[in-house]
């Protein structure tokens, strides 16, 4: 969101314990991970076999095409990489020849395509509190991607932006998170809510009619983070039907899966730094306030992991630097200050360092319609493969 210059997080992250961070919800059967880290619950994805086979695609090649089982769409609960996500609405995309098949799969999304934590939604008081409730607790539904709600005074914006690295399809995926976020606030505002205007990081495409038809307001592309931008009043607007004891109930139920088991707390940073990087000048310090500890425990903590902060960093601004430049036409000059760097040349030597090759150059090759981006431990444009220690350097 370029032309805005301030923002305020209307919910602050919780306070985080380190010994551990709430994990996924559990997944069934065979949707069972090891780990908890960059999974999705399946949600509205179940949707995608009655979408395919409206357009006469069966959906078993396609999902066993991705090396996943079908029989995990039966059931939204199942829990899927979300790695394997991209890649399954990548290949949705190429079977159907429908470059908005992110866009139709999100339109199907209802408040309880969010499990627990739609109900939560629905019967909280106010539209605001269901935001920040949602801000806060998506991550037991997603584990890839992180949510924002900036206050810009007379409009907020609700953002959706992915952290987890060398996604397939991410502007499917956002495509289809901004289609679903406007089904639930159109729930829960009633039938006169509209977004002011709605941000996509993608290019322009062929035939922009089918965002503008669902959205009903101007969609600007090529943008760094997906985002719905609406007046703040309806923050205040009332939800109709709500009921303070199923609330209560939802309330208890999140509470029990926000406790339930360890995760990853370097994810959580990960999330952090994945929105951070795109909304202030981002350091220890600023980070270590957002998790309410000092800057000397973060650090401690880091260190015991074997990683240091500006390694993250690094990590976070290559991963959002080959989104912007796979799926978008910002100027070099622009993701460059988005990214925190003083001027193009300082983000053009990073980007070197990271990938072996200029900016420019990388864009030519994985533009759209071109190879997917590289991810540590995949081969630069001189066929040496990229580590991990490259990125952070």
């Amino acid at each position: 969101m370029r032309p805005m210059s301030k923002h305020v997080f209307v919910c602050p992250p919780d306070q985080v314990d380190f010994s551990g961070l709430a994990t996924n919800v559990p997944a069934h059967g065979a949707a069972r991970q090891a780990g908890t880290k960059g999974v999705i619950r399946i949600g509205v994805a179940c949707e995608v076999c009655p979408l395919l086979r409206e357009f006469g695609v069966d959906p078993g090649d396609v999902i066993r095409q991705v090396g996943l089982d079908p029989g995990l769409f039966e059931d939204e609960n199942n829990i899927i990489p979300y790695a394997a996500l991209g890649r399954l609405l990548a290949a949705c995309v190429v079977h159907t020849h429908c470059p908005h098949f992110g866009l139709l799969l999100g339109q199907r999304g209802t408040l309880s395509s969010l499990g627990p934590i739609g109900g939560l939604l629905q019967h909280s008081a106010t539209v605001g509190e269901a935001l920040s409730a949602y801000v806060r607790h998506l991550h037991l539904h997603d584990r890839g991607a992180a949510p924002t709600l900036l206050d810009y005074g007379d409009v907020v914006a609700l953002g959706y932006a992915i952290y987890e690295q060398g996604v397939e399809g991410p502007e499917q995926i956002s495509d289809a998170a901004m289609a679903m976020a406007t089904n639930v606030l159109r729930a829960l505002c009633g039938p006169d809510w509209v977004p002011e205007e709605v941000l996509l990081p993608r290019r322009l495409p062929a035939d922009p009619g089918p965002y503008r038809r669902f959205f009903k307001a101007p969609v600007r592309f090529d943008q760094e983070t997906a985002t719905l931008v609406f007046p703040a009043r309806w923050l205040d607007h009332r939800i109709v039907g709500a009921n303070p004891i199923f609330r209560q109930v939802f309330e208890a139920h999140v509470r029990e899966l926000e406790a339930a088991g360890a995760g990853d707390w370097k994810d959580s940073l990960r999330r952090m730094l994945r929105t951070e990087i795109l909304t202030t000048r981002c350091s220890a310090a600023t980070i270590a306030d957002r998790f309410a500890v000092h800057r000397r425990t973060l650090s401690r903590h880091l260190q015991a992991e074997g990683a240091g902060f500006q390694s993250l960093v690094n990590e976070t601004r290559f991963e959002i630097a080959r989104q912007l430049l796979s799926q978008t036409k910002i100027p070099l000059s622009e993701i460059a200050v988005a990214l925190g760097y003083s001027e193009a040349s300082a983000f053009t030597r990073a980007f070197r360092r990271w990938a072996g090759q200029s900016p420019a150059a990388w864009r030519m090759e994985h533009g759209p319609g071109r190879s997917s981006h590289p991810v540590a431990g995949s081969q630069n444009h001189n066929g040496r493969q990229i580590s991990k220690a490259e990125i952070r350097g």
